[in-house]
């Protein structure tokens, strides 16, 4: 490489990093797009609406969000990977993030290393839940009811990748018994269709659950957290239940895409950690059983998470025979 060259080189390179500078200097100068790759209405719908409230103030500027429902979360993801890289088009996912490598040939993003990761936001447990006049009154009458009726039983889930199927997909795998799987567009039409009682058994997220269960819509089992929920306190856990190892929680993140510059990143951790600290956040989130991921929102703690995950659910979908789409 010739002396000119290099000198070109070096010059690009500053003026780029001077570009990025100036952005971040500016950033943002209008409303920012959040992708919610689910349908409106559902858990992650409902965090991203009070987290964009909650970060506004940080931003100086308001959140939209955009639901882009599909493919488990793949669609929207895949579509805020293809974004132009400027920090005005951002993504909130649940751990769909790391299954979809697993579940889909071509989930149109590359999980570990195709997005700039923002940041952890909550983490949310799961509750097992039934049509209301199901038979079972506990989680050791329904593990017996399911092994006796097996071949009766329906399983609803709000389609393939969503929270309610990675738990249900743990569920039946903990029992030995294999359900009557039903796939909805979304988490709402499926807890209907349960409260309808056209479907009996569900395990979603307390984010959608809870005031289903406290109205006594439907009948709940366990929750799938370490500790009871403090706005489900009756609840036992399942490992309460005798199940030690069942434990799942539904974590969410936030991302840009990739080649987003570092100082529009750092300016949209610095609003996400605002946002998490927020009182009324951290109210709506506490009354929805989620647990604010206040230490882990930054980019590295979400990293780490999403490289952990991929392996862990691609061996847990070949073991119980999942083949991607």
């Amino acid at each position: 490489m010739t002396v000119a060259v290099k000198k070109l080189v070096l010059g690009l390179t500053t003026a780029l990093a001077s570009m990025g500078v100036a952005q971040a200097a500016t950033f943002p100068e209008h409303s920012i797009n959040m992708v919610v790759p689910f349908a409106a209405g559902g858990p992650t719908d409902n965090v991203a609406r009070a987290l964009g409230e909650a970060m506004r103030p940080a931003l100086g500027q308001p959140i939209v969000i955009e639901n882009k429902g599909g493919a488990g979360g793949s669609i929207g993801t895949a579509q805020v990977a293809r974004a132009k890289p400027d920090g005005y088009n951002i993504l909130l996912m649940h751990i769909g993030f790391s299954t979809a490598p697993s579940l889909y040939k071509k989930p149109g993003y590359d999980a570990i290393n195709g997005m700039a990761p923002i940041g952890l936001v909550v983490d949310v447990p799961m509750t097992i839940i039934a049509r209301e006049d199901f038979p079972p009154n506990n989680i050791q009458e329904l593990v017996q009811y399911l092994k006796e009726h097996k071949d009766s039983v329906s399983l609803a889930n709000a389609g393939i990748g969503a929270a309610s199927h990675l738990c249900g997909t743990m569920l039946t795998q903990a029992l030995g018994v294999d359900l009557l799987t039903v796939p909805y567009k979304g988490t709402a039409p499926a807890i209907a269709d349960l409260m309808g009682k056209q479907v009996d058994v569900m395990c979603d997220q307390t984010t959608n659950t809870t005031q289903q269960i406290k109205s006594g819509k439907v009948k709940v089992y366990a929750v799938t957290s370490k500790q009871r929920v403090p706005t489900l306190p009756d609840v036992p856990t399942m490992q309460e239940s005798g199940f030690k190892d069942f434990e799942v929680g539904i974590w969410h993140g936030m991302w840009a895409p990739k080649g987003t510059p570092q100082p529009v990143v750092d300016t949209l951790v610095k609003a996400l950690q605002a946002g998490l600290a927020n009182d009324e956040f951290q109210k709506r989130m506490a009354t929805l059983g989620a647990t604010v991921l206040t230490q882990d929102a930054n980019p590295a703690a979400l990293q780490a998470k999403v490289e952990q995950q991929v392996p862990q659910w691609g061996a847990l979908f070949k073991k119980v025979g999942v083949e991607p789409q």
